[in-house]
């Protein structure tokens, strides 16, 4: 690969973010070169010319790097097979580097100036599959429940263990906390809901039920939990169950109430989302368009969008206040078991077998994959600053992935 000067003065006429924008998508480069401004400024990388070119799917060998600049600072780690980066650093010569766990998604987001995740820590100490996990709303705190039947606080910053509760009788399905970090609450396949105190660990209460998933009130007030019979509405603070829900045929998976707290949202093995009047019970809307069973919602921060995987292997974007379905996310290539969106809405985070996978949430566009559990994830949690992912995976660990620097 030889950089031509005149591709690089070609471009010195485009903006490369536009030239990124056309790149999506697409498994043809449109033109040689982009340049890359300020975004590579800012890595200390100084006239840089970069170069993208199509791997055949056959094509499985690399070429290193053979030095380095002195002023760069390390040269970005960027793609695996299916895009190449030549980068030209001003009379240093061209290298290509690529990385293994990399692809052409990652690639597009870093030169768009997007943060990937990278691995940062292997939390052990789970003896089982572990089910849920939920970061507190502070991000100081990291909660994980498992087939162990055991609950583990740790310290999401140090990944230091805090403390492990072990009052279930069986496995731990869903771990939710309070708004204001007080409470926690467990679900069982023991037929209980436990209700703790966070900074603690003591047992305040115990509710006479089983729960797959559990969702608590922006206000705290109102705990929402959903099994094979049904969807019940409580009174966090009595323990008062409040309703009960049937309309699902079958086992309630998932459960999620709106930042404003006016809006339950559930998923279940009849294939169906339905949307509810949280205060009222009332069902507004049922959502059909799935081929197998919900496996996991999230609506987003502002309530206007909502997402939900399936064991139909896709994902899916509805207008919550319309019911329509905008999009469908087929990416899967198996269910996915989890899904949540960013704190700040940008961002939509799935589970897919052992990976998971990063997405624009506005466009659909697959930003990352990210590999390095041993078997499936089941569960998983973003930071309140969208810095930090937690995934709970049946390799019995919790990984932590954060935004590279």
């Amino acid at each position: 690969i030889t950089p031509s000067k005149s591709g690089a003065s070609h471009l010195e006429e485009h903006h490369w973010r536009s030239r990124f924008a056309e790149l999506g998508g697409l498994r043809q480069v449109p033109v040689p070169f982009i340049k890359a401004s300020q975004q590579m400024q800012s890595r200390g990388i100084r006239n840089l010319v970069i170069q993208l070119v199509i791997w055949s799917d056959t094509f499985n060998d690399s070429i290193e790097a053979s030095s380095m600049s002195e002023k760069s600072g390390g040269i970005p780690p960027i793609v695996k097979i299916y895009l190449l980066l030549a980068v030209l650093l001003g009379g240093s010569g061209w290298w290509v580097v690529r990385q293994s766990d990399f692809e052409p998604a990652n690639a597009l987001s870093w030169l768009a100036g997007k943060p990937l995740f990278q691995a940062a820590q292997t939390l052990t100490g789970h003896e089982d599959l572990v089910q849920s996990v939920s970061i507190s709303p502070d991000g100081s705190t990291l909660v994980s429940g498992s087939d162990d039947n055991t609950l583990k606080i740790w310290d999401l910053a140090t990944g230091e263990l805090r403390q492990t509760l072990t009052e279930h009788d069986s496995t731990v399905q869903s771990v939710s906390i309070s708004p204001d970090g007080s409470t926690l609450v467990s679900g069982g396949l023991d037929g209980t809901i436990k209700i703790w105190n966070l900074a603690t660990g003591e047992l305040r209460q115990t509710l006479d039920s089983i729960a797959n998933s559990t969702s608590i009130s922006p206000d705290g007030s109102t705990l929402v939990s959903g099994s094979w019979y049904g969807i019940k509405i409580w009174n966090l603070e009595t323990g008062e169950l409040r309703q009960t829900l049937t309309e699902h045929d079958g086992e309630v998976r998932s459960v999620s109430i709106s930042a404003d707290g006016s809006t339950l949202v559930s998923g279940g093995w009849d294939s169906t989302l339905k949307i509810w009047n949280l205060a009222t019970g009332e069902l507004r809307q049922t959502l059909t368009g799935h081929d197998y069973w919900i496996e996991s919602t999230s609506i987003s921060p502002d309530g206007s969008t909502l997402v939900s995987s399936s064991g139909d292997k896709t994902l899916k974007i509805w207008d919550m206040a319309t019911g329509e379905l905008r999009q469908t996310l087929a990416g899967q290539d198996r269910g996915a078991n989890c899904v949540s969106i960013s704190p700040d809405g940008s961002t939509l985070v799935s589970c897919n077998g052992t990976n998971l996978k990063i997405w624009d949430l506005a466009t659909g566009r697959l930003r990352q994959t990210i590999t390095g559990h041993d078997s499936f994830i089941s569960s998983v949690s973003i930071s309140p600053d969208g810095n930090i992912i937690a995934s709970g995976s049946a390799d019995d660990t919790i990984k932590l992935w954060r935004v590279t620097p």
